[in-house]
């Protein structure tokens, strides 16, 4: 693995590459953008729902990743979570100037997703509130339902922050996922945005 660049006041970027035997992934961010995204994963659901994370947390993001698909989109969809995950850790730095909180509801039609942030330094995942079985939905060809909190599982694990994510509504399965990834997309914009009157780290313990 090999990365460069760290998070800054000035600069909030950092490009990451990681490759195993299942998989070579390539995640570049931007926290500050305008939400701009270059992704191609080989999983064609995934795309979309990484562009719309892009799109609505605000985060430019590329992402080029191609792995062992023709087995499964496991190996893939996690390492590119993964690595998301690491990179979302560099750009945030110390974290100090953050708002650290982050939350929001949204909508798709039936479906409504329900998302709070903490970078908190503490990885924690709760995820509920999903119909059944809709972690056996095969969505796009590629993508199965159970990935999802797999997904979640990887980000908030490797970048250090801790979701709460659950299911308010829903019954088509493609809303049901593309809620919570709007969800987690605002409410990680919240988060990470810069608040001009905190000073410092946002804890009691002067540390995240």
């Amino acid at each position: 693995m090999s990365e460069n660049g760290a998070g800054t006041a000035a600069a909030r970027t950092a490009r990451m590459e990681r490759t195993t035997s299942e998989s070579s992934v390539l995640v570049e961010i931007n926290l500050d953008g305008t939400g701009v995204s270059d992704i191609s994963t080989s999983v064609p659901f995934y795309d979309h729902m990484l562009t719309a994370l892009c799109k609505h947390s605000l985060i430019d993001m590329t992402v080029k990743a191609t792995g062992d698909t023709h087995i499964d989109a496991h190996h893939t969809v996690e390492d590119v979570a993964i690595t998301f995950g690491e990179v979302l850790r560099t750009t945030l730095g110390n974290k100090a100037g953050i708002r650290r909180f982050g939350e929001a509801t949204v909508p798709l039609d039936e479906a409504l997703a329900h998302a709070v942030v903490d970078v908190s330094g503490r990885p924690y995942l709760v995820h509920g509130g999903e119909p059944a079985g809709q972690e056996y939905h095969l969505i796009g060809g590629h993508f199965t339902g159970s990935l999802t909190r797999h997904v979640f599982e990887a980000i908030t694990l490797h970048a250090g922050i801790c979701l709460h994510m659950n299911v308010l509504a829903g019954r088509d399965p493609h809303h049901i996922v593309e809620a919570q990834f709007k969800a987690f997309a605002r409410a990680l914009r919240a988060a990470v945005e810069s608040d001009p009157r905190v000073e410092g780290i946002p804890s009691t313990k002067g540390a995240l």
